[in-house]
């Protein structure tokens, strides 16, 4: 495995349960966000996946428009 393939995988959170425990949440309040387009997930099959550095711009996007600032 090389360097961007290990970089890659380590951004990848498989599953509600490690984006949850990512992001300090509960599995339903993870799942209930998901459902209703609240994260930026996608599916690999069945498994609801994330990347953390996409989750970690989303939410810094959604800081920067409560502030009013882009």
């Amino acid at each position: 495995m090389d360097n961007a393939t290990a970089a890659s995988a380590a951004d990848l959170l498989y599953g509600i349960e490690a984006i949850a425990d990512h992001l300090q949440l509960t599995k339903r309040q993870t799942l209930h966000l998901h459902e209703k387009g609240g994260l930026p997930t996608f599916k690999m099959g069945r498994t609801v996946c994330a990347r953390r550095s996409t989750l970690a711009k989303h939410f810094a996007a959604q800081e920067a428009a409560a502030r009013g600032t882009d």
